[in-house]
């Protein structure tokens, strides 16, 4: 009707409605009626976008890895990025022109090149293993990037979900990976049976040193034991050489005691013999026939037995001697009663 058309957008979108070449209303979520013949409405979406990627990219030693992940942006400022791409929509809401794609591959474009500056430094093992690194990469690239910022969007993160090598290099990474997976197993099961194998020697190690240590205790005890036993013997000895000089020096002793006693006995002897003979001296010239008498004994026999004696004595002088039997049964039955 006369070209006058009515549009309404979502709250998620950003309106620019320009007539005869100059905005006249712009905002999200607008709805309004407009005159299409010299009117041009620019739709820009104001919501993150999550944007897949995957690109090749070769390693310095010339091995080909594909990188897979996906940026996260949203529009900061959409009357920057209307200048530089075509957000035109028709009078249904489509986009006249296909550039939402051309914004993604730009953006694609950007996260490749800060990507393979990283990538044509490192290894292809080291490729494989640097997600965390080439996400940085990606992120410090796009948000330094003075195309991304004349774009006017704002990168909000990004992820790589899966880096690998082409087919052939897989399998061989695999092998090599597996081989070095079964030797590290191979060498894992070595250093237990060689660390069950040394625990092994440290215990008959410890119980031959163990051994040893009683053997030389023993020793030492049966050495103490000889030394003691030495030492007893010497003590004994000892002992019994004090014992024999104690009685060598009794036995020496008594010896001198005998000879000094027999020395007294002999001395006391010659002195009572002197004594004797001193005292006997004065008699010893004197007729023993004047001692009898002087003896003074009263005894009828005694004085007999004298006269026998006399008689004994004068016996060749006298010729006959005659004895009566009854004088001398007289004299020997007197002897018999004095028994």
């Amino acid at each position: 009707m006369l070209g006058i058309k009515f549009i309404k957008f979502d709250s998620m979108t950003y309106v620019l409605h320009y007539k005869n070449g100059s905005v006249v209303r712009e905002g999200r979520g607008l709805s309004f009626f407009y005159f299409a013949p010299n009117s041009s409405i620019v739709a820009i979406p104001m919501g993150s976008n999550d944007l897949p990627f995957i690109f090749s990219e070769t390693t310095n030693d010339y091995q080909s890895v594909s990188i897979q992940g996906q940026i996260s942006y949203k529009i900061g400022n959409p009357k920057t990025l209307s200048d530089n791409l075509d957000f035109t929509v028709t009078d249904s809401g489509q986009y006249k022109k296909n550039d939402i794609e051309k914004l993604n591959q730009r953006i694609i474009n950007e996260a490749q090149t800060a990507t393979a500056a990283f990538i044509h430094g490192i290894s292809l093992k080291e490729a494989i293993r640097s997600a965390k690194k080439i996400e940085t990469n990606i992120l410090e690239g796009l948000k330094n990037s003075p195309a991304i910022s004349l774009l006017g969007i704002e990168i909000l993160g990004a992820s790589i979900l899966s880096i690998q090598a082409a087919p052939e290099m897989s399998r061989a990474l695999e092998t090599e990976t597996r081989e070095k997976l079964q030797q590290e197993a191979d060498h894992a099961i070595y250093e237990r049976r060689n660390f069950a194998v040394e625990q092994e020697r440290r215990i008959k190690e410890s119980e031959l040193n163990t051994e040893i240590a009683i053997e030389e205790k023993q020793k030492q005890i049966a050495e103490k034991k000889m030394e003691s036993d030495i030492q007893k013997a010497e003590n004994d000895k000892k002992l019994r050489e004090m014992q024999l000089s104690a009685d060598i020096s009794v036995e020496n002793q008594r010896k001198l005691l005998i000879e000094q006693k027999t020395q007294n006995d002999k001395k006391e002897a010659e002195t009572k013999g002197f004594v004797i003979e001193t005292t006997l001296k004065p008699y010893r010239d004197i007729d023993w026939k004047i001692l009898t008498a002087l003896n003074n004994n009263n005894d009828p026999k005694f004085n007999i037995s004298l006269a026998f004696r006399q008689l004994a004595e004068n016996a060749d002088k006298i010729g006959n001697l005659n004895i009566s039997p009854d004088l001398l049964d007289s004299i020997l039955n007197d002897k018999n009663n004095r028994k």
